[in-house]
């Protein structure tokens, strides 16, 4: 089996390079290194510096003639798109078109996608949500992913091209980056080794579903197979708060200074919890790792890489 992973050195993507390729899979990247890393592209991969976003990439497809696409490559932040609506469009509708119709072009049997369960689900009603939940996004990427849906959808309708949508949590481990677009796990960990004083924003009480990279993985593998699609989410279906993930990242880190809060930031819901049982359902996929133990995981990589 042949796969074209879309940011396939960045944090998710190249941990699904790596598996995938563990696997025995054929694997080809395409990625602008805006935010990926050169050091992390496995080896075996065949590698494309490109932009999702280029018509050029037609070419690659034609060249690779890949079986299934995994398009991971995005704009990742909330708090850019609020800034910069027309660009997290630009890359995350426009560029994720353009990857999709060239799916349709090129006879690729199945296009895996990386959504956001948090972000298009917004101020939930219910808790934890599952995929039937009310799509109300409070930002410009939750809008973004959720059209990339409805595309998807409609590729499906029209031209017959099957799809699977994974709703992320918020995802954290080993490879993210604790600067720029990072999630928060990345970020504390990161200042806490260094010694400097983490920001919470607002009052630290805003959850998230935190979930583990390798979990994202085997989600991802399970999606590659016959008989998944459409959406799915993914994630653990515990609520955990900024406060208590500071205190949780504090005592693996060994951080003895204080924190700083700051303002809540514009186009972020207070409360995030995804329910999986449709993925643990029909997939048979399941989390494999808690909290602690992916903490743990992520902290001993963040201090290995600051010696």
């Amino acid at each position: 089996m042949k796969i074209l992973i879309t940011g396939g050195v960045g944090f998710i993507g190249s941990h699904i390079t790596d598996a995938a390729i563990g696997a025995g899979m054929e694997v080809a990247i395409i990625d602008n290194l805006f935010t990926g890393k050169k050091e992390n592209l496995n080896p075996r991969a065949k590698f494309y510096l490109a932009d999702i976003r280029n018509k050029d990439i037609s070419d690659i497809f034609a060249s690779e003639k890949p079986d299934i696409v995994c398009h991971q490559a995005a704009q990742v932040s909330v708090r850019n798109s609020v800034e910069d609506p027309a660009q997290d469009a630009g890359i995350n509708v426009v560029g994720s078109i353009n990857v999709i119709d060239n799916c349709r072009k090129f006879g690729v049997k199945k296009i895996v996608f990386a959504s956001s369960g948090g972000a298009i689900y917004g101020e939930q009603e219910k808790f934890p949500a599952p995929e039937d939940h009310p799509a109300r996004p409070e930002s410009p990427y939750g809008a973004a992913k959720l059209s990339v849906e409805h595309y998807l959808y409609i590729y499906k309708r029209v031209f017959g091209l099957k799809y699977v949508a994974l709703r992320y949590s918020n995802v954290y481990g080993p490879r993210q980056d604790p600067f720029g677009e990072a999630g928060v796990v990345a970020i504390f960990t990161n200042r806490m080794l260094s010694g400097d004083t983490p920001l919470i924003n607002g009052d630290g009480g805003q959850t998230r579903d935190y979930v583990y990279v390798k979990d994202v993985v085997q989600a991802n593998m399970l999606a590659f197979g016959e008989g998944a699609e459409g959406p799915y989410n993914v994630g653990t279906g515990i609520e955990t708060d900024v406060n208590r993930l500071y205190e949780l990242i504090r005592e693996r880190t060994g951080y003895t200074g204080n924190n700083e809060h700051g303002p809540a930031k514009a186009g972020e819901q207070y409360r995030s919890v995804l329910d999986c049982a449709r993925i643990k359902r029909e997939l048979g996929w399941k989390q494999r790792y808690s909290l602690e133990e992916g903490l743990k995981e992520t902290v001993e990589y963040f201090r290995q890489r600051a010696l």
